[in-house]
């Protein structure tokens, strides 16, 4: 298991209505504790990250910026790192590049982009993240494979930190894990979706995340303790009885395909008072090493006090 590091929060969201509004939300979330603000990478979503990432650097003193995560599709490896290097040197080291091999199908076929089948999309993935690390680390980038082709482009400018800024990779399934295993420095344990959207409830487990950590562990090898790992957690309930949250929680949502007990079980969902899920969060870093743990925007201040307890140690 990896050596324990100190917890990190993040938030992730996507948009406000105004340019006040977003400032207020970012300094919140400096002001409580949160140690990164993050945005996601969808046509569908008001707010595309670079833009919006910089200018929340701009209006934050010590608050990390990142992607959660970039869909390499939708740029050119080499136009993304000279772009994610500028925001590194421009937001003073503060950016985490977070990329992944993109899945919403229904924006590809909006945008008009072909959603070529999942490995040729992992295989591309691991072809950019060559492209873009040779720019972080080296004066020029040339590099031949099967899908990019570059001869002698200059890297610059040069990102802040170094050797460059952390790269975050994450999914569900036993490929995507094993790439991030060997390339990423942050690695997000998601759950793994069925071609339908669906989610399987053994996704849903303890035990599924364990494999994952594993498949992690065997692709890192040595590496294994350097690496951060991360999970999102989409929706979090702070309340003393928890199993009546929980049942509350599946009334209101109207779901049958899963009862109060699964439910408390899954690793992903934070339901409880806030010494429970205090509590939960060290026993996951202690069982799995996850120590770095993403939340809506939404449910930022209600999970406030467990960050209050937790950041840093």
């Amino acid at each position: 298991m990896s050596k324990e590091r100190p917890f990190r929060f993040g938030v992730v969201t996507e948009s406000t209505p105004s340019r006040e509004q977003w400032m207020a939300l970012v300094r919140k979330a400096e002001d409580l504790g949160y140690a990164t603000f993050l945005l996601a990478d969808h046509f569908v979503n008001e707010f595309p990250p670079l833009v919006a990432l910089m200018a929340a650097a701009d209006a934050t003193k010590t608050l990390r910026v990142g992607s959660f995560v970039f869909d390499n599709d939708f740029r050119h490896p080499a136009l993304l790192a000279k772009e994610a290097a500028t925001l590194d040197l421009l937001s003073g080291g503060r950016f985490e590049l977070g990329i992944g091999a993109g899945w919403h199908q229904s924006e590809y076929e909006q945008a008009g982009l072909p959603f070529d089948r999942a490995g040729v999309r992992i295989s591309r993935l691991e072809e950019a993240v060559h492209i873009i690390k040779q720019f972080f680390t080296e004066e020029a980038v040339t590099f031949a494979g099967s899908h990019y082709t570059i001869t002698g482009l200059k890297a610059f400018p040069r990102p802040l930190q170094r050797p460059h800024p952390p790269i975050l990779m994450g999914g569900g399934g036993k490929r995507l894990l094993t790439l991030a295993g060997r390339m990423a420095d942050i690695i997000g344990l998601h759950l793994k979706a069925n071609e339908d959207g669906t989610v399987d409830a053994s996704e849903r487990t303890e035990a599924a995340l364990a494999r994952k950590v594993e498949w992690v562990r065997q692709a890192a090898g040595e590496r294994f303790t350097d690496v951060e790992l991360n999970i999102l957690s989409p929706r979090v309930i702070i309340a003393q009885d928890r199993q009546q949250a929980a049942e509350q929680y599946i009334r209101e949502s109207g779901r049958s395909d899963i009862t109060a007990e699964q439910l408390l079980a899954n690793p992903y969902m934070l339901i409880g008072s806030v010494e429970q899920l205090t509590e939960r969060l060290q026993r996951q870093r202690e069982q799995f090493g996850i120590s770095y743990v993403v939340i809506d925007a939404d449910y930022m201040e209600v999970f406030a006090p467990v960050v209050a307890r937790l950041a840093n140690t």
